[in-house]
């Protein structure tokens, strides 16, 4: 994917007493007191902008928070517990800038936040006109927020088409290069792991993997609905019967392709969906008329360990099993553990998938953690992201 580099204009020195706009994604979660709650966010923004503040730039960065309404700013919408802790982490005051879309005043070499670019109408829209004001803050136009990549909007698209320079981001320019390592040029085998409570969150992901993988492992309410798929029993557990046919047309599309979707051979289930729930591991075929099923067995679990730790290419969404629940995290667990001994080189994405590699602490054997969910979602669809588009779009202009 051909986009200019905000890494390479700081080398080329063309950054140097510039006016630079970052889009950050800084959305992070806060506490009913409004205390920051989780920060990775946060700390993923910092190379840029130290990047930007090194290089003698005067720096401007924004984001959105939460979901505020346009044109009405409330205090729970403010960027300032970001501020707080933008200066910690830079050492340096950052100062919050509201009401900034016709004018900032920023040094070479200073940096400020300006406040939540949700509020400002025509955000969401793209509206030109918010869209021409914000580029004309600016010299150069950073867009490293990964995470807001599938929406074109004011801050993420509009701004892009007009700066007079456009590139991305250190995060962003990550986030594409794992992209295109793994499903561009992916090293063979490519398997890929889709879980979930439904196939209809995740039908077009499916449709689009089944043409491009060597393997796609499917787990939670998804596999009970290819379990159906395959002829087996599931008792009441969660799953699709109307999307019976979807299932079967993706196992017969990987089917022709010399490919496969691994059925379960066994699974663990419970009578009740609850944490302490006695759990019983049965063969796929056993599981009686009121067993829910919670997650795989450890028989399929090992198979799919083995043809997981020989992969050379791995996208992993999604907790196999109920991982929360102790008795049904060890499907997770061993794919987990899997792909951290594995030589493959791994992307990884979605909330629930990046709280099982902090569970199993494997943060640093899995090649490259996605930021962004919905983006991240989009890109296994097969679907160009709109902040991609117009970067590309920009690079060959």
């Amino acid at each position: 994917m051909k986009v200019l580099r905000f890494k390479d204009l700081v080398n080329e020195g063309r950054v140097t007493g510039q006016r630079v706009f970052i889009r950050a994604d800084l959305n992070v979660p806060l506490s009913a007191a409004g205390e920051i709650t989780e920060d990775t966010r946060i700390r993923a923004s910092v190379p840029c902008i130290e990047m930007a503040l090194q290089a003698g730039a005067a720096v401007m960065v924004t984001s959105h928070l939460g979901r505020p309404t346009e044109g009405a700013f409330k205090p729970e919408d403010s960027l300032a517990p970001v501020a707080a802790r933008l200066s910690e982490l830079l050492g340096r005051e950052v100062k919050l800038v509201a009401n900034w879309v016709d004018g900032v005043d920023v040094a070479p070499g200073q940096v400020v936040l300006l406040e939540n670019c949700r509020v400002n109408v025509g955000e969401k829209k793209n509206k030109p006109e918010l869209a021409q004001k914000m580029a004309a803050l600016c010299d150069i136009y950073v867009n490293d927020a990964f995470g807001t990549a599938h929406r074109a909007e004011g801050s993420t698209y509009g701004i892009a088409e007009y700066a007079k320079v456009a590139c991305a981001g250190p995060l962003l320019a990550a986030e594409i290069d794992a992209i295109t390592q793994a499903l561009a040029n992916p090293k063979r085998p490519l398997i890929a792991i889709v879980a979930g409570s439904k196939v209809s969150t995740k039908l077009t992901i499916l449709q689009s993997l089944s043409s491009k993988v060597d393997g796609l492992i499917v787990g939670g309410g998804i596999a009970n609905t290819f379990l159906l798929a395959a002829g087996q029993k599931i008792g009441k557990s969660l799953a699709e019967p109307d999307l019976v046919g979807e299932a079967t047309a993706v196992i017969a599309a990987m089917k022709a392709r010399g490919a496969e979707v691994p059925i379960p051979v066994d699974v663990v289930c419970a009578k009740t969906f609850a944490a302490d729930a006695p759990a019983t591991v049965k063969a796929a075929s056993e599981v009686a008329d009121d067993d829910l099923i919670l997650d795989i067995g450890p028989k399929t679990a090992a198979i799919l360990a083995d043809k997981l730790k020989a992969a050379g290419t791995i996208v992993w969404n999604g907790p196999v099993g109920v991982f929360e629940f102790e008795a049904f995290a060890h499907g997770t667990e061993t794919i987990a553990r899997a792909i951290a001994q594995s030589s493959a080189f791994s992307i990884a994405g979605g909330g629930d998938t990046l709280a099982a590699i902090a569970k199993y602490g494997i943060e640093q054997d899995v090649g490259y953690i996605s930021t962004g969910g919905g983006a991240f979602l989009e890109v296994l669809e097969g679907k160009t992201l709109p902040a991609f588009e117009i970067l590309q779009k920009r690079a060959l202009a």
